[in-house]
């Protein structure tokens, strides 16, 4: 792997008829990192990553995954792959271990028995092996999906929106095991539309339309937005957005629990715009941009590439 690079690809592209669902892009993911991909639904993630385990064929692109070249040797990269998608997709009138046993078998795990009974240990789901899968909360098929990724020792597991639907402390837990697990040089790339679990992460991509529109660790994504944003509490904030929405300089007024971001790209402008809003009783401050305001600029900036 070229610099300790599990994933190195460049100019990765996927279309289906006239739509290109993946235009050309370049992903670089180092051994044991955490990598975030965000974007919006229909953004082309999920098609990004089947690429990349070899569950569809590329249409352009070259590189490598966990040292194999990407397009010519996918079944190779297949075994050294644990790919999570987001429904879960095990028998639900097995019990854990029968599902795991069975995810076991598939990939010809050696010492069977032992494998699962390990994998049933490391995941917390000792004294549930018995448990029907149809019976386990969110959390708890969660916590069965990875535990299956994991069974046959792969080195990159691909996350595909794993906490959708499940609760916050679930969500916190699962956290804790990813990057518990990449401490010990397993490397993820996980799609996620939640932006405190981007903030987990070591690196960031973010798609829209098939495009990759920024990359970097949080802090690079967020400068490279050039965002200016204010923070404005006070009364009747949905009239304030309205009327500012459209003016030169505000690319987007957005409500934040009982506030208003408003932020744009030309600092003097956007200045120029808040300035007639800037009276009693309205308190507005000026702050660092969130993720969250940088994605949303980002969505807003972006054009959908789908002809009807």
């Amino acid at each position: 792997m070229t610099d300790n690079f599990v994933i190195d690809v460049r100019g990765m592209t996927k279309r289906f008829g006239d739509h290109t669902v993946v235009n050309g892009i370049d992903l670089q993911v180092r051994k044991g990192e955490v990598y975030g991909f965000l974007g919006p639904n229909g953004s082309g993630k999920t098609t990004f990553i089947r690429m990349l385990c070899g569950l569809l064929a590329a249409d352009a692109g070259e590189g490598t995954c966990l040292g194999f070249d990407v397009i010519r040797e996918s079944e190779a990269i297949k075994r050294q792959v644990g790919y999570m998608t987001q429904r879960f997709s095990f028998y639900e009138d097995l019990s854990i271990a029968e599902n795991l046993d069975f995810v076991a078998r598939m990939y010809a795990v050696q010492n069977r028995r032992e494998a699962v009974r390990d994998s049933i240990e490391r995941l917390g789901l000792a004294g549930r092996q018995k448990q029907l899968a149809g019976e386990l909360s969110g959390g708890w098929k969660q916590r069965l999906s990875l535990a299956a990724c994991l069974i046959h020792n792969p080195k990159l597991l691909l996350l595909d929106e794993p906490t959708a639907g499940v609760d916050p402390k679930a969500r916190r837990d699962f956290w804790e095991q990813i990057h518990e697990l990449a401490g010990q040089g397993l490397t993820f790339l996980i799609t996620t539309h939640y932006m405190d679990e981007a903030e987990r992460c070591d690196r960031l991509a973010y798609l829209s339309y098939g495009n990759l529109l920024t990359s970097g660790t949080t802090a690079e994504v967020i400068a490279g937005a050039k965002l200016t944003t204010w923070l404005v509490s006070g009364p009747d904030l949905q009239e304030v957005a309205r009327q500012l929405r459209g003016a030169v300089g505000v690319q987007q007024a957005v409500a934040f629990g009982a506030r208003l971001h408003v932020s744009g790209t030309d600092a003097i402008s956007l200045e120029q715009a808040i300035s007639p809003f800037r009276t009693e009783p309205y308190i507005w401050q000026q702050i660092n941009p969130g993720l969250e305001d940088v994605f949303i600029h980002l969505m807003g900036s972006s054009k959908d590439n789908y002809s009807i």
